[in-house]
């Protein structure tokens, strides 16, 4: 038996023992936790913003301070370490500490949607404990770092939203508990590896919207827990058949790729398949009838913009879980299946842009699910049948372009209480427009080109949410038989419309009558050929918000009011084609915002404004032909910079054309003829080097065609009759490639009449009535040279009569038929008629999606040019025989659309040699497409890149000659400059001469002056853009001259700036530095076509001081900071100069043994 004083001493051991483990442990703890709070207070050293304060006002480094009740940070309960950290959606900027890894405890690291930029730290991979890491909507950068791969315990990588680059490092494969993978929205590139198989936990793949490329593996097919893949927006080109073998895949998006051939039939074997999304992409093929069959789950099909086609499945009401049913713009024939009615849960259905014929079955009224409803664009016929009107829950009804016909139910409104936008244009439906007071949700109403007759009906000023109303082109009038019955007094109560076209309808009302009650909110109001007579009331300049005014081909009388002053926000004003009389009002020029400008075809007399001058920034077409103006052309005129079309034909205009005229750097059209102009034609006009159409004809011009007239490299049409030009015809003229149209009949000139350039193609006809001039014997003129005798003069009139009087009265009455069947059809942007007849393909048109269908085989593979970030280039043929270039856009591309058809019509009036004419656009709610001139020689990229293609020195020198006059037109040659913002030789594209073009200007911004910067989010390439677009947004002009400097690099060296080599610490700029020797260039480097083997001839020195000089220049554009950069003023010139040197060194040998060597302030 132990005793007393024995068992106390071993209580108070063991008491000791405990309170000793307790203190250790606490004490411990508290290291510990001061360890993690040091590891977060040094990122809260590394915010340099915090707008909400949240960390500034929370995280405090007092030892008093407990970490775990710290907004963002959550702790273990046991071991007091802090295992989660979520800052997400807090607007932070800052970087990552390598200190963050002392939080050794970590599960969970969430920094979402924040501004976090810069690489990732190497030492967070000692953070092994990791499951989830979520850095998505920062702005990281770089490759994503390969030691991801050591966080074995990792389950879910979000890296979305951000601007890594490079490939998928292979490390990730490593990561056997993965399960969601999201590296979407970066700018990754390369195909992914098969490795990808070995991930088999995966549930979720996310790699939407980067540049990943190739055929999706077959190993994907291992990954049997995936339930969503997402691969959108990339250049995917082939869907393998193992992915039929995902039996557990919910969700399956790869729209916007390149996807080529037809389906593998295994895809449509994944009975859990809910969403199946394959828009825009160049699949074929059709669908198999039984595809809801084995896809009964399927609640969303997209197979939208490709080139499917056959019968749509007879079977498709089988798929009774369907909600989104989209098989637009393919070629899909026969016609819709009546069981489609059986689709009850269906909400959207999309069919536009079809072959479909048949009618349209009644059945669809039984989908009392649908809501948009879109079927235009098809060859369908027949009535529309009235059940449709019964969907109580359609929101968008579109029938437009089809062949429907009968007449509308009288009440339509009544079954569609929900119905907003109801879309019916271009079909033979006939009849009175029904009573649609009932939907008065409606914000769009088109009806326009069919044969609607009868009253335009009073009930529509019910519908007080209409915003759009289309009636054009009816023979619709209005009812002035009662207030209640008269539309008219009504119209205020339209107080959201906003655009209003009746063209084309018999209204047979007077226009101040007309204008009594309109809305204040109208921004558009067409009423062209509507039979109107009258004044126009000076109350119209109540119309405050009004941006375009058509009122043209009508019986307007009495002058133009000069209350129109008043609409500041006018841009289109078309009053051509009436009986207005009086002078041109000054207050006209106070539009400030005026693009179009046409009184032609009047009884307007007096002056041109001179005042039209200050317009100076937004006028682009002047259409004043065929008045009574009788002043001089006053020079302001010609201070208009960026006027395109000007037509002051058929007045009694006098004096003398300025030597101002070259001052329109950018007119396409200028028709001045039928006047009285008198004196010489300028020799400075040379400086118009966009002018397509120039006509002087029937004035009292005198003296010498300029020989300056061979500089107009653009012109097409070029019109010099009737005057008294004397002298011969300048050999210059040959140099008008383009010239399709000339005639210099009834002038005085004399010699021989070049036979050079387009002179071999034009006739006698072009050179009437000008007795002293010799040539071919074709040209039915003397031979210029001749010993024969004259044949008596009674047979030579004879002959004159039946060769030249006789065919020119015949060519002047079709002329005249063509010319009145043109001014019945003629449309906004066409204000000269030789433009129409002679040349369409000059002129800013719109063209339909279904023109560029036709135009491009329905968009087909073989026309496919080329595909990128932005969409895919298709070559296509217009029906007038033009071949052209049509870029299709990605419209997921947020916020690019947002002013799309302004800002294509502006592109269209940029012109210069050396850009890519923009010749129309094509805009649609879900497509929009830029037809552009066809380049038949591809691009740089393709030349610089594809076997058996070469280039020589001098071929590239005139390459990176053209594209930096390109640059400096856009930077230089407007009063705002113009930033391109991704310059690339894919971006640089080959005529049949091989100039250069610049493409994808398009996306340039528009800056406010000189070198005016904004910050704004990047459009440009990596390896191209300039330092401060990546790092701060910052686009300048400064920017485009960087990217210039890099393109020439890789040019002349044949290497891109995202070559392998440069992946580590040596960039593409830093290797050309260091190439670059006192008097040469190292060996290597240039491309290795370019210089030869004999190193010392005469030929490579030259080569060899040409290249340095071009690299040295190069890298004055690329210099770190933007203020330390050339300007393209100067790259152009410094480039002029190293070709010059270059040509004299190649004629007369290398007269110097040192370099041209530039110095750059």
């Amino acid at each position: 038996m132990e005793r007393p004083g024995f068992l106390l001493s071993r209580t108070l051991l063991l008491v000791y023992s405990v309170i000793y483990m307790v203190n250790l442990t606490v004490a411990l703890a508290t290291k510990t936790i001061t360890t993690d709070q040091s590891a977060l207070i040094a990122l809260k050293a590394h915010i340099t913003s915090d707008p909400q304060n949240i960390l500034t006002t929370n995280w405090s480094a007092s030892k008093t301070s407990n970490i775990c009740n710290w907004v963002g940070v959550t702790c273990g309960v046991h071991h007091l370490r802090v295992t989660a950290l979520n800052l997400s959606f807090m607007g932070l900027t800052g970087i990552i500490p390598p200190h963050l890894a002392n939080l050794s405890f970590l599960v969970s690291l969430t920094l979402r949607n924040n501004s976090f930029h810069g690489n990732l730290p190497q030492e967070l991979a000692a953070l092994r404990r990791l499951k989830l890491i979520n850095f998505g909507f920062n702005n990281f950068m770089g490759i994503i770092p390969a030691w991801f791969g050591h966080l074995s315990k990792l389950r879910t990588l979000g890296l979305y939203g951000n601007q890594f680059s490079g490939s998928i490092p292979n490390a990730i494969y490593n990561l056997s508990a993965l399960q969601v993978l999201d590296l979407s929205n970066n700018q990754l590139s390369g195909s992914i590896p098969r490795e990808i198989g070995k991930l088999t936990k995966l549930k979720g793949i996310y790699l939407a919207y980067n540049n990943f490329e190739g055929k999706i593996p077959r190993e994907i097919g291992n990954l049997t827990m995936l339930l969503e893949i997402y691969l959108d927006n990339n250049n995917f080109k082939e869907i393998p058949n193992e992915m039929g073998s995902l039996d557990k895949l919910e969700n399956l998006f790869v729209q916007f790729n390149t996807l080529k051939g037809t389906l593998p039939v295994a895809l449509f074997n994944m009975s859990s398949l809910t969403s199946l999304a394959l828009h825009l992409n160049n699949l074929n093929g059709s669908i198999p009838d039984n595809v809801c069959q084995h896809l009964p789950r399927i609640q969303l099909l997209d197979l939208t913009d490709n080139k499917f086609s056959g019968p749509l499945p007879s079977k498709l009401w089988q798929c009774r879980e369907m909600q989104v049913l989209a098989l637009s713009s393919n070629k899909f024939s026969g016609s819709i299946p009546k069981n489609i009615g059986n689709l009850t849960q269906i909400t959207q259905l999309h069919l536009e842009l079809n072959n479909l014929t048949g009618a349209i079955p009644p059945e669809i009224g039984g989908l009392r699910s649908l809501e948009v409803f879109v079927v235009y664009g098809n060859n369908l016929n027949g009535l529309i049948p009235s059940t449709i009107f019964n969907m109580s829950m359609i929101r968008t009804i579109s029938l437009g372009l089809n062949q429907l016909s009968g007449s509308l139910p009288a009440n339509i409104g009544v079954g569609v209480p929900n119905l907003e936008k109801f879309v019916l244009p271009e079909n033979q439906v006939s009849g009175v427009i029904p009573n649609l007071s009932d939907a008065s949700k409606l914000t769009h109403l088109d009806m326009g080109r069919n044969s609607f007759t009868g009253f335009i009906p009073s009930t529509l000023c019910a519908l007080t949410n209409l915003q759009v109303l289309g009636l054009e082109m009816n023979t619709l009038t209005i009812d002035i038989s009662t207030p209640e019955a008269n539309i008219l007094s009504c119209l205020a109560n339209l107080r959201n419309l906003a655009a209003m076209y009746l063209t084309g309808n018999p209204l047979n009302v007077t226009v101040p009558v007309f204008f009594e009650n309109l809305s204040t909110s109208l921004q558009d109001l067409r009423l062209a050929l509507c039979n109107m007579r009258g004044e126009i009331p000076s109350e119209i300049s109540n119309l405050s918000s009004l941006a375009a005014l058509d009122l043209g081909y009508n019986h307007l009388s009495g002058p133009i009011p000069a209350s129109l002053g008043r609409l500041r926000n006018l841009q289109g004003l078309y009053l051509d084609e009436n009986k207005l009389q009086g002078y041109i009002p000054y207050e006209i020029c106070q539009l400030e915002n005026l693009v179009d400008l046409f009184l032609g075809v009047n009884q307007l007399f007096g002056s041109i404004p001179p005042c039209l001058g200050n317009l100076a920034t937004s006028l682009r077409s002047l259409s004043l032909e065929s008045n009574l103006l009788n002043s001089t052309i006053p020079s302001t005129l010609w201070e208009v910079a960026f006027i395109l079309h000007i037509n002051l034909s058929s007045n009694s205009l006098t004096g003398s054309l300025s030597d101002d005229t070259g001052k329109l750097k950018v007119v396409t059209d200028m028709d001045l003829s039928n006047n009285n102009l008198s004196g010489r034609i300028p020799s400075n006009i040379k400086g118009l080097k966009d002018l397509v159409n120039l006509s002087l004809a029937n004035n009292n011009f005198q003296g010498p065609i300029p020989s300056s007239f061979g500089d107009l490299v653009s012109l097409e049409i070029l019109d010099l009759s009737k005057n008294n030009l004397s002298g011969v015809i300048p050999k210059s003229l040959e140099r008008l490639l383009h010239l399709k149209y000339l005639n210099l009949s009834s002038n005085r000139l004399q010699g021989e009449v070049p036979t050079g350039g387009p002179f071999k193609n034009f006739s006698a006809q072009s050179f009437l009535s000008n007795d002293a001039l010799c040539g071919a014997p074709r040209l039915n003129m003397s031979p210029c040279k001749s010993s024969t005798k004259h044949k008596p003069r009674s047979r030579k009139v004879g002959l004159f009569i039946l060769k030249y009087i006789i065919p020119g009265i015949i060519s002047a009455i079709l002329l005249a038929v063509s010319i009145s069947m043109l001014i019945l059809h003629k449309k906004r942007s066409v204000p000269v008629v030789i433009e129409a007849t002679l040349s369409p393909q000059l002129l800013w048109r719109r063209v339909s999606h279904l023109e560029l269908l036709r135009a491009t085989n329905g968009f087909n593979e073989r026309n496919l040019l080329g595909s990128g970030g932005f969409g895919s280039v298709y070559k296509g043929t217009l029906s007038d025989g033009i071949d052209v270039a049509v870029k299709v856009f990605k419209l997921q591309l947020e916020g690019g659309f947002k002013s799309f058809d302004r800002e294509c019509e502006m592109l269209s009036k940029i012109r210069h040699r050396n850009l890519i004419k923009v010749i129309s656009c094509c805009s649609q709610t879900d497509f929009k497409a830029l037809v552009l001139n066809y380049m038949p020689n591809g691009s740089l990229e393709k030349w610089l890149y594809t076997e058996n293609s070469s280039l020589s020195i001098l071929q590239r020198m005139n390459i990176m000659v053209d594209v930096s006059l390109a640059l400096e037109y856009l930077h230089h040659g407007y009063s705002i400059p113009i930033v391109h913002c991704d310059l690339k030789p894919s971006n640089i594209l080959l005529d049949d001469d091989m100039v250069a073009h610049v493409a994808d200007f398009g996306i340039a911004k528009l800056l406010g002056g000189g070198d005016s910067m904004t910050q704004t989010m990047t459009l440009a390439t990596v390896g191209y853009m300039a330092p401060e677009y990546g790092m701060e947004g910052i686009v300048s002009t400064r920017g485009d001259v960087y990217s210039f400097g890099i393109v020439v690099m890789e040019t002349f060296t044949r290497r891109k700036p995202t070559d392998e080599m440069f992946v580590g610490e040596m960039n593409f700029k830093q290797w050309i530095t260091k190439s670059l020797l006192p008097d040469a260039i190292k060996d290597g480097v240039v491309d290795d076509n370019l210089l030869g083997t004999e190193q010392n001839d005469d030929d490579f020195v030259s080569k060899r001081d040409c290249l340095s000089s071009i690299m040295r220049l190069a890298l004055a554009c690329c210099a770190e900071s933007p203020e330390e950069r050339i300007s393209m003023k100067e790259a152009v010139a410094t480039l002029k100069k190293i070709k010059t040197k270059f040509l004299k060194d190649a004629a007369g040998g290398a007269l110097l043994n040192r370099p041209l060597v530039q110095h750059f302030n």
